[in-house]
């Protein structure tokens, strides 16, 4: 997939033109990734209609509405010495550790390397990618790891490799390029730039020789050098004309005198968009490849909130439930080893990319507590403390840190060198049948717990796996879990009580969780990142909150203390980017560190926020409070409103975006846009309001629109018009009244409120930042609940039902 900057301007060439050769040769590369849109999405793929060949593992593609990412793959291993080492070995990206021993001469993004492009006046080759990306295992195995390609690269070129999770902000700049002059983009990236950083021509994979039409990467090295030294001076003017062309493009800012957009109609404008993209059968919001899409899942449920009473809101809260529960149910949802795979491939959840990643195991858990507190479903309570259950095995550091992923791909347990999609996964009806032959007493016909757990599981002998689900044979025979029957129905086929069947099933896959931990694990990426770190932090807090769960928050906490440690530079005031598990157990840092981008500033102080109505502890507010500080400070935009990406003082980065989609993970701006009128609340500092004001203001024009691309700054709208409820508890902290009343706040889905303690301290936090606070006490000894809004309070209360009553129905007198 490449299209050449100057394609979108010229019309014609002659057949001598070295330009036209050029484009010639390059336009037909990678023709099957090519989709129109502004998200990246992967998924398994069969050929496209009229399309010559399939890509033969998995792909990404450009196309709106959810940011997704694909994966799969893992280190690799080798008992024999190696061949090359180049300067990526002293890196600690588990990303850039993986291509440390190819014959290139790779420098990392830095100085040392841009400094040699404008010394030796070469071209720059930039590779982005990440460490469970299976496309970028490929090239690297066929091109980067090829003698004759390394030594291209290495004397026409300065190639640098770039981890995406490392620096967001230099990958959605040349991200940005590549969409604008291909209509699409994925990973790897593959950019070539001029000395002075500015790209001239982006693609994505490509295989290493030439295959019918499409040009092989030996092929499009040769075709950039040679038009790096007979006309780069086309190349250079026309990459100028698109950079220029994109820095008026992509400007996110308010038109003078323009207010924030009327939340009540892009609400409802948001919600018919999804409705008209919502699958009813399975749920989700297209027939195939399906997506978690926690973001929608969240707004839906706000929504229903502030709309109850209509046909609109009832038909919300049925969209987000059934998705939920047809999630939990499907075999995107892991049965045996808890957490959620990335996607499912099929439209009823059957069939997954297998790769788990950190981000949507944090949304996925305050997703399913929140859909709990809404129906008091204990079946949505148990989904979320299975995210956390598998997140606190596998994707926990001692430190306290979470690790980013684990890849889709591992070797298959019956042996071979060559890595499997979903191989540490799937089951075999014979391997079932092997490790659960007890017979179990009372049923019909004798049955097996075997023959238990494949009706109930779906498990079929010659596998359940469609073959257009599996167009690359890996799935062959083999049976991905997937809850067919209810319980009801299980315990029903077999002639035994529901309690029997749950102890039948939970036995059966503890058996088969202790044969997965002898099968060769996938790669795990070990990379510690503050913003998915952040987001973490919050799952962890809204769950043990909702269910009063101690070792949740103390897990939450212990999350805090190590981004306080670790993450968190006190002398210069500024959040690092990422940490590393060292080859001891301990936790490394790169030379110089990372300095934090928006997210990582947003998602931490949105997971602080979070931890403070979880712990009630003020020592969270006022690390909140000095983050938002800084955010502001660093990434604030005066002139139009809302935050950059990235610091707009660094020069390496050409393009200041501001991110305007809600995709796999929520944008920092939409964030950002809920934590400043949560600090308001708790700090009284009246400029937060504005701040955020001034925010979906400039976001204005997208939510008009397209809400549905931003369903997260949605409900921070919908906050601002519906005005956040302040619900004062004053009691003894652990005292049994005061836990009352905490118990019946966390209970309840209230998305529009901020929780706050008064112990009696003058000098506490809250009192010193609200003195009206000072003014609400216990009445007679006893815990006592406010509810204030607008600037009205109500009659305080002591008794837990009452409160519940007020906060659910409104209804109280007011002095």
């Amino acid at each position: 997939m490449l299209r050449l900057p100057w394609r979108l301007s010229a019309s014609k060439y002659s057949v001598s033109d070295p330009a036209r050769l050029l484009t010639v040769a390059l336009s037909g590369a990678d023709g099957a990734q090519r989709s129109s849109g502004c998200n990246i999405r992967c998924f398994r793929g069969v050929p496209r209609p009229g399309h010559r060949s399939a890509l033969p593992r998995p792909r990404c593609v450009l196309s709106p509405s959810v940011c997704m990412s694909m994966a799969s793959g893992g280190e690799g291993s080798s008992s024999t010495p190696h061949k090359h080492t180049n300067r990526l070995a002293k890196e600690r990206s588990p990303y850039l550790l993986q291509h440390a021993h190819n014959p290139v001469d790779w420098y990392p993004w830095g100085q040392e390397a841009f400094e040699k492009a404008r010394k030796e006046n070469k071209p720059i080759f930039l590779s982005v990618g990440y460490s469970t990306c299976h496309w970028c295992h490929v090239m690297e195995r066929e091109s980067f790891e090829d003698e004759e390609i390394g030594k291209i690269l290495s004397e026409n070129f300065v190639a640098i490799k770039l981890d995406r999770e490392e620096r967001p902000d230099v990958d959605k700049v040349y991200m940005t390029f590549v969409q604008a002059t291909s209509g699409g983009g994925g990973w790897p990236m593959s950019v070539w730039l001029t000395p002075d950083l500015k790209p001239f021509i982006g693609g994505t994979y490509f295989p290493p020789r030439d295959s019918g039409r499409r040009p092989g990467f030996k092929t499009v090295l040769a075709r950039i050098a040679d038009q790096w030294q007979n006309n780069r001076p086309a190349l250079e003017a026309s990459g100028e004309r698109i950079l220029d062309a994109l820095k008026k493009g992509t400007t996110v800012a308010a038109n003078p005198g323009e207010g924030t957009p009327l939340a009540p109609d892009v609400a409802n404008r948001c919600f018919q968009q999804l409705a008209h993209s919502y699958e009813e059968e399975y749920g989700g919001f297209r027939d195939s490849p399906k997506f978690p899409s926690p973001v929608n899942l969240m707004f839906l449920m706000s929504y229903w909130s502030v709309n109850r009473s209509t046909s609109e809101g009832v038909e919300a809260l049925q969209m987000a439930m059934h998705t939920l529960r047809m999630m939990a149910l499907g075999g995107i949802h892991d049965h045996v080893a808890q957490g959620f795979h990335r996607y499912s491939t099929d439209s009823s959840w059957h069939v997954p990319h297998f790769e788990k990643m950190l981000y949507d195991q944090a949304q996925l858990a305050a997703a399913y507590i929140t859909a709990f507190k809404v129906s008091g479903e204990h079946f949505y309570a148990d989904v979320a403390k299975d995210v956390l259950l598998y997140v606190s095995r596998d994707l926990s550091d001692k430190s306290g840190g979470f690790y980013s992923a684990e890849d889709a791909d591992s070797v298959p347990a019956s042996g071979g060198e060559e890595k499997r999609e979903g191989a540490f996964c799937i089951w075999t009806a014979s391997e079932i049948r092997e490790l659960l032959p007890d017979a179990v007493e009372g049923t019909s016909g004798a049955a097996t717990l075997a023959d238990v757990f494949m009706h109930h599981f779906g498990v079929k002998e010659p596998g359940n796996v469609a073959p257009e689900q599996d167009p690359h044979g890996e799935l062959q025979g083999q049976n991905v879990l997937i809850v067919r029957y209810s319980v009801e129905l299980t315990a029903a086929r077999f002639g035994v009580t529901v309690e029997k069947v749950n102890e039948l099933l939970a036995s059966a896959k503890a058996k088969l969780a202790e044969v997965r931990k002898d099968r060769p694990r996938p790669h795990r990426d070990t990379k510690m990142l503050a913003s998915w770190n952040g987001l973490m932090l919050s799952g962890f807090a809204r769950v043990g909150a909702v269910l009063g769960d101690k070792a949740l928050l103390e897990r939450a906490v212990q999350a805090a203390n190590f981004l306080k440690e670790h993450l968190w530079d006190a002398e210069q005031q500024i959040i690092l980017r990422s940490c590393y598990r060292g080859d001891q157990m301990d936790v490394q840092q790169i030379s110089p560190p990372i300095s934090g981008f928006l997210d990582d500033y947003a998602f931490i102080t949105c997971g602080l926020l979070d931890l403070y109505e979880a712990t009630l502890e003020p020592e969270w507010l006022l690390w909140a409070e000095e983050l938002q500080l800084r955010q502001d400070a660093l990434f604030w935009d005066d002139q139009g409103g809302g935050y950059f990406c990235s610091n707009p003082s660094d020069s390496t980065v050409l393009l200041q975006l501001k991110e305007d989609q809600d995709g796999a993970e929520p944008s920092a701006n939409s964030i950002s846009a809920s934590n400043l009128l949560r600090l308001c609340q708790y700090t009284g500092r009246q400029e937060w309001l504005q701040k955020s004001q001034q925010l979906l203001a400039a976001f204005s024009d997208r939510l008009n629109r397209v809400p549905i691309a931003l369903p997260e700054m949605v409900r921070a709208l919908m906050a601002q018009h519906y005005t956040l409820k302040q619900i004062v508890i004053c009691g003894q902290k652990d005292a049994p009244d005061t836990t009352s009343l905490l118990d019946t706040v966390n209970s309840l889905f209230l998305p529009f409120k901020v929780l706050m303690l008064i112990d009696g301290d003058p000098d506490g936090f809250l009192c010193q930042r609200l003195p009206v606070l000072s003014s609400m006490s216990q009445l007679g000894g006893v815990a006592t609940a406010y509810v204030c809004q607008d600037f009205t309070c109500s009659l305080p209360v002591t008794d837990p039902q009452e409160l519940r009553r007020l906060l659910l129905d409104g209804v109280a007198d007011t002095p």
